[in-house]
């Protein structure tokens, strides 16, 4: 009968001489995620949530930027904190902007999400320097944002109808006119709650950036389409015991709050319905205060609507109605009045 295996036994020197070789430490994953999250980024992101109160739309995005960080650093070979350098933090950068196209806002937005990180792991004591402290912000040019038309808008928020959108067209039909009606975010729309739409005064409540709250009023076709869905669908939708709407305003079918990627996907789907390209959330957004501004609404109303906190964010609105200043400029400007009357004299027939 042969006899098992019996295990090699290690030998107690190379033993020793491994337990004092240091080990480099594994760059932690993301829960549910192939990309490295880094060290100190868990305890950073419960930092931002329960002592900063840093909104959860922010949170996730920290998470995302930090995310594409150590993937970048992992590739470099790079596990520790400690080891990242300021030109490794600007190589970053550089391959945000040269290699994925992205946007000086955005590239603006991830690096805060960076300089915040290290200045809180140097603030822990859990590097000895930051590596972001000297990196400055790229220029924000700043663009005309991209709008539609009076026209364009009525066929967007038209799009969603019962012969070709299912039963739940007049949700989305109810979410159309209540981002177009009132400015507001992919974020806000999907946070509304019941309460938070008062049929009588005809306004909603919203939460935006920074936990900030403000009234905004919505007109008659928003309310009539509100007070439809909330009459004929949501009760549907609110089926199941459980809770699980959170009192919100728009459901899924499964009876959970619309999510901000989902008021993303509706939107793209319904512009496409609609013939339009190059529409999103926001676009809705920039097309409320656009019209308000072409109207004559005073651009201080226009910051109030649109919560931002400095006027200098609403003003770039005042650069997209150019056949209306063209008109004023040829109405008042003095030069031009007196071409004007100088063409009529010249017009007039000669006295007899």
């Amino acid at each position: 009968m042969r006899k098992a295996a019996q295990p090699s036994q290690p030998d107690p020197a190379s033993a020793a001489k491994a337990a004092r070789t240091p080990r480099a430490r594994p760059v932690a994953k993301a829960a549910g995620s192939d990309q490295p999250q880094g060290p100190g980024v868990r305890e950073f992101l419960a930092f931002c949530r329960i002592e900063a109160g840093l909104a959860k739309a922010t949170i996730e995005a920290y998470a995302r930027d930090l995310r594409d960080l150590w993937q970048f650093l992992a590739q470099r070979g790079i596990a520790s904190a400690d080891a990242v350098t300021m030109a490794h933090v600007t190589e970053h950068i550089q391959e945000l902007s040269r290699e994925r196209g992205m946007e000086p806002t955005s590239i603006s937005r991830h690096l805060a999400a960076l300089r915040v990180y290290f200045r809180w792991m140097h603030a822990e004591r859990k590097i000895a320097k930051d590596p972001a402290r000297l990196i400055d912000r790229p220029t924000k040019w700043k663009r005309v944002p991209g709008t539609l038309s009076i026209g364009q808008m009525r066929k967007l928020v038209e799009a969603p109808n019962p012969d070709t959108c299912g039963t739940l067209w007049l949700r989305d039909r109810c979410m159309l006119e209540l981002m177009y009606a009132g400015g507001l975010r992919a974020s806000e729309v999907g946070t509304l709650k019941i309460n938070d739409f008062n049929e009588t005064l005809g306004s909603l409540v919203l939460l935006g950036k920074g936990s900030k709250q403000r009234v905004v009023p919505v007109g008659l076709p928003a309310i009539q389409w509100t007070q439809r869905y909330l009459r004929d669908l949501r009760p549907e939708l609110a089926r199941f015991p459980d809770g699980r709407d959170q009192h919100r305003l728009l459901l899924s079918f499964s009876g959970r709050p619309l999510e901000r990627v989902a008021v993303w996907q509706l939107v793209k789907k319904y512009a496409a319905m609609a013939g339009l390209q190059d529409v999103h959330p926001h676009t809705l957004r920039h097309s409320f205060a656009t019209h308000l501004v072409v109207g004559g609404a005073n651009l201080r109303v226009v910051q109030e609507f649109l919560g931002h906190a400095n006027i200098a964010t609403t003003q770039i609105y005042t650069h997209v109605d150019r056949e209306r200043l063209r008109e004023v400029i040829w109405q008042f400007h003095p030069r031009e009045a007196v071409s004007r009357a100088e063409a009529t004299r010249r017009a007039k027939p000669a006295a007899r």
